[in-house]
């Protein structure tokens, strides 16, 4: 091979200046380049690991409206809250229009789009607070607008059990210095369910206050998400409460007595008597449907039934779930009376003296119509005094006549509490929810909730 072709030999030998301008390329520039790609994409990734709003500013901005932007906040994945303590700047949709405030609500600024309803026993004076919002890490559960800045502290509320979906979630939170409940109707929901979330809220209001029904506090309603504003009951539904009194050292202390049911049911009865004067039926007293304060207060709820019939928007349904507290005139596909609230009253006095078993657990759903007709009923609960034996037979009798009235109930219940037992009541063994279900006669369309 000719010496010419290699351009080393171009260089006298031991002229290192000369190699290096022939191998200028080769030596210096490649790996000056290849260096420089390295540090660049090694300062990137440091920056999106670490600075990432500061990647945001790099990236030039993309002209198609329908890219993605990057999570952040209630829409980042569990686990992920950036933006934790910020107000979440969202847009804001038009207002609904398919609410109506009634009269008597009272215009309280809570935010541009809270109203406080006018039964308010005695408004907390107005208490000064930064507005703030604590985003939410269950971002699927929540709907993307931005809630009032009325409401911090926002954090989920698990139920006891759910076997379907429904278009509104729960969550608690701090308003003017106290535990709340929200209510926030989803963003997926239709106008129908729209319409149906604020007449309910309407409903609440018109009822009216009584102090063992849950306290409306006030509807966000000019603006998305609509949301009821309901005040907090710590210790949820009374079913649950009763399950967890079964258990060994649970914290807080859950103690059942005598005297407690007593008193508990002396106050659900209060709230039933309530709402007969206003001629409306419950229609679903049960365990679940009681809810209970942090001081052991019972209030009725259960109540969306009731709005639905008041507004006839619904019969009385042949629901599986419900057939074991219902009386047999409603079995019988017969109307139903105030009495037949009295029939699932009894039904209630029991789950609370055998610290929530199901009812009638070895009846299946469409045999009760004929247990009933036999002249059968509930069996006396092993921790049940003869004193709530009586008056829980005095509610389940077959003749609607027979049956107690609300005031001579209300004078039993009053009785039964001057003469209980403080004695703690115990149930042997934890339930199985999935044998509850069965034994209650839950079908597979049906759902557990609480508000």
């Amino acid at each position: 091979m000719s010496s010419g072709s290699n351009p080393g030999s171009q260089c006298s030998q031991g002229d290192s200046l000369c190699e290096i301008r022939v191998y200028e390329q080769e030596v210096i520039i490649v790996p000056t380049l290849l260096l420089a790609s390295f540090l660049v994409t090694l300062v990137f990734i440091l920056l999106l690991r670490y600075c990432p709003e500061k990647v945001d500013r790099i990236r030039p901005k993309s002209s198609k409206s329908g890219v993605r932007r990057v999570l952040h906040g209630i829409d980042a994945p569990p686990g992920i809250n950036v933006l934790e303590h910020e107000s979440i700047a969202l847009g804001v949709p038009s207002s609904y229009s398919t609410f109506n405030p009634p009269n008597n609500y009272l215009s309280k600024n809570l935010s541009d789009s809270v109203d406080t309803a006018s039964f308010l026993r005695s408004p907390p004076p107005p208490q000064a607070f930064t507005p703030t919002f604590t985003p939410i890490v269950q971002p699927r559960e929540l709907p993307r607008q931005r809630l009032p800045e009325s409401f911090n502290l926002v954090s989920p509320l698990t139920t006891a059990f759910s076997l379907r979906s429904t278009p509104v979630s729960l969550f608690r939170a701090r308003m003017e210095n106290r535990n709340v409940v929200l209510r926030v109707l989803n963003d997926s929901a239709d106008d129908t369910e729209r319409h149906n979330f604020l007449g309910f809220a309407s409903f609440l209001a018109e009822l009216g206050p009584h102090p063992f029904l849950p306290e409306l506090l006030g509807v966000v309603s000019l603006r998305a998400p609509l949301v009821t504003i309901m005040e907090e009951l710590e210790n949820k539904d009374l079913l649950s409460f009763l399950w967890r009194c079964r258990q060994e050292n649970v914290n807080p202390p859950c103690e059942i007595t005598e005297r407690r049911i007593f008193t508990m049911a002396k106050q659900v009865a209060s709230a039933l008597e309530f709402m007969h004067s206003k001629d409306l039926l419950h229609g679903n007293i049960r365990a679940h449907s009681v809810l209970i304060t942090k001081d052991l207060t019972a209030k009725l709820w259960g109540l969306h039934g009731v709005h639905a019939r008041k507004n006839k928007e619904t019969t009385q349904k042949d629901d599986p779930s419900m057939k074991k507290w219902q009386a047999p005139e409603i079995l019988a596909k017969r109307p139903a009376g105030q009495s037949s609230d009295i029939w699932s009253f009894g039904i209630l006095l029991y789950e609370m003296a055998t610290m929530g078993d199901a009812p009638l657990a070895e009846i299946p759903s469409n045999e009760l119509l004929q247990f009933h007709q036999r002249g059968k009923s509930l069996k006396k609960p092993s921790n049940c005094s003869s004193m709530l034996h009586s008056v829980i037979k005095g509610c389940c009798q077959w003749k609607d006549q027979d049956r107690l009235s609300l005031a001579e109930l209300s004078r039993k219940l009053l009785s039964g509490e001057k003469s209980a037992s403080d004695k703690v009541l115990k149930a042997s063994g934890n339930i199985n929810i999935e044998q509850y279900l069965q034994e209650a006669g839950y079908g597979e369309i049906n759902s557990y909730t609480i508000f």
